[in-house]
């Protein structure tokens, strides 16, 4: 018979994450950033026979991938702050439903005006769901070995999707048809309405807008959109065109106005004491620059493969197989990595790796192959842009009050879609500028392309560079959440004064 006084008289309860339904519920949150992260590049390779399907011209057709970065990268701060105050689960729950309509209106489209409006809804649901998913996330995985591995999951899916969504996209164009990459949402959102139902329970309070920061928000989104609009038509209207730079003078008035109005409210609509917070400015600022950099260099290594090496869409998605693997490997192990020796080493060692593949891609010939000219680059530039997304998440999240976790995230993901707006528009200018040169000189198209796309790809790499600088000043940390408490008005508090926690069902909180 067992000895009684050596029978602990308390057990370690689990954590969340060790349970069945906490698995569960990462699972979902992360089902909800593949979504959104996947929207942004799986229309890419399908943009020709959209052309020709709907009559796109020229110039619209842009507006199939540019309209869901405007609204998606104009509303998110808007979004994750109302994740905040009104709750979080009801905005996830309004987002995931604005994209179904959205995906099955794009879907179903028979003019090029349709499917343009669906898009730009599609960014609206995506600037709602994800901050709001990610604050889930942060706020209900609270313990350390909890928070790394969630948020390690979180930044490998994230990594994953930006380069899945090419992958599926000529997938799904060349097998399907053009239109299931809009119609494959509604049919993934039935089960996530359905996760969302089953483990996230109701918000503990009512919607709590009293006071809220109606001149803010309105600056904010006035201000992100015409910055998005500005970098998006620059490639084609010219930099130096006098509507640019008025749209771009217009979109940082308004930001400054902005930080005006919230330095003098004391119901701010995003305090800028939130950048008190360990190294957050920094963290969001290496995310910028980094995704700049790396979002171009999937959109010329897709072009690169389908207008010089002659790939189909199939062809061209499946070349990415190889790099969606090893994202996801590298971002696996960067919990761990993050829990030895932090954040910091982390972000600019990966952003150097990346850097370096990067470069290695930028030495493509006009007849190159696969596996000696693009497979090696791509192996090196995951294996540093895993861990660079998992890591970056973790910091900006970092010492982050509870009740400003909505902002946190809408904060991390703007900052990757005006990185996405404006690597592209900076980098598509100087590869036509150096293929427009040489066609001009009479040189063969594909060199010329070839010329061109080397040029951009040397540039995404000094990018990532400049990311590796900036990330040695963004937060160190092993994962431990040393969270601030908020020193703002009470807008997301319990009446015991408590900060609101998500409650996910069954979980006993």
């Amino acid at each position: 018979m067992a000895d009684p006084a050596a029978v602990p008289l308390h057990t370690e309860s689990p954590t969340m994450l060790s349970t069945t339904r906490g698995k569960l519920l990462l699972a979902l949150l992360c089902a909800v950033a593949f979504i959104d992260f996947i929207d942004a590049s799986i229309v890419n390779i399908a943009l020709p026979s959209i052309r020709r399907s709907l009559h796109f011209s020229e110039l619209g057709l842009q507006w199939v991938p540019s309209g869901y970065l405007l609204t998606y990268g104009g509303f998110m701060l808007l979004g994750g702050r109302l994740a905040d105050l009104i709750g979080r689960r009801r905005v996830l729950v309004t987002g995931t439903i604005v994209i179904a309509i959205a995906s099955l209106i794009g879907g179903l489209a028979n003019s090029s005006g349709v499917l343009v409006g669906a898009r730009l809804a599609q960014g609206l649901g995506a600037s709602l769901m994800l901050p709001a998913a990610l604050s889930i996330l942060t706020t209900t995985f609270t313990q350390p070995s909890d928070r790394r591995a969630a948020l390690g999951v979180w930044g490998g899916v994230g990594g994953l999707a930006s380069a899945a969504g090419v992958m599926f996209g000529g997938l799904l164009t060349e097998g399907l048809g053009w239109r299931w990459v809009m119609f494959v949402n509604p049919v993934a959102i039935v089960f996530v309405l359905a996760g969302i139902r089953a483990l996230i329970a109701p918000d503990a309070r009512p919607p709590r807008l009293r006071g809220f920061d109606v001149p803010g928000a309105l600056l904010v989104t006035g201000g992100m959109l015409l910055l998005v609009f500005a970098l998006v038509r620059a490639p084609t209207v010219g930099w130096g065109a006098a509507e640019t730079v008025a749209e771009l003078a217009g979109a940082l008035l308004l930001l400054a106005a902005f930080a005006v109005n919230e330095m003098r409210r004391s119901d701010a609509l995003a305090p800028l004491s939130i950048f008190r917070s360990n190294g957050l400015g920094y963290s969001n600022a290496t995310q910028l620059i980094a995704f700049a950099g790396l979002i171009a260099m999937f959109f010329f290594l897709t072009l690169y493969m389908q207008n010089v090496l002659g790939y189909s869409p199939i062809q061209t998605g499946l070349a990415y197989l190889p790099l969606c693997g090893t994202i996801g490997i590298a971002a696996g192990i960067s919990p761990a990595l993050i829990a030895r020796i932090g954040t910091r080493p982390l972000i600019v060692g990966g952003a150097l790796i990346s850097a370096g593949g990067v470069f290695w891609l930028s030495r493509i010939p006009v007849g190159g192959h696969f596996a000696t000219d693009l497979l090696p680059g791509m192996i090196v530039l995951s294996l540093g842009f895993g861990p660079v997304f998992v890591a970056v998440t973790t910091a900006a999240n970092d010492g982050v009050p509870a009740d400003r976790a909505g902002l946190a995230a809408s904060l991390l993901n703007a900052s990757q879609q005006l990185g996405a707006a404006l690597g592209l528009a900076i980098f598509t200018a100087l590869a036509t500028s150096r293929t427009d040169g040489l066609l001009a000189d009479h040189v063969a198209p594909p060199a010329a392309l070839t010329s061109g796309f080397s040029r951009g790809l040397v540039a995404c790499s000094a990018f990532l560079v400049a990311a590796a600088v900036i990330g040695l000043r963004a937060t160190q940390t092993r994962g431990e959440n040393a969270e601030r408490p908020s020193d703002e008005p009470d807008f997301a508090a319990r009446s015991d004064g408590r900060s609101e926690q998500p409650v996910v069902a069954g979980s006993g909180a």
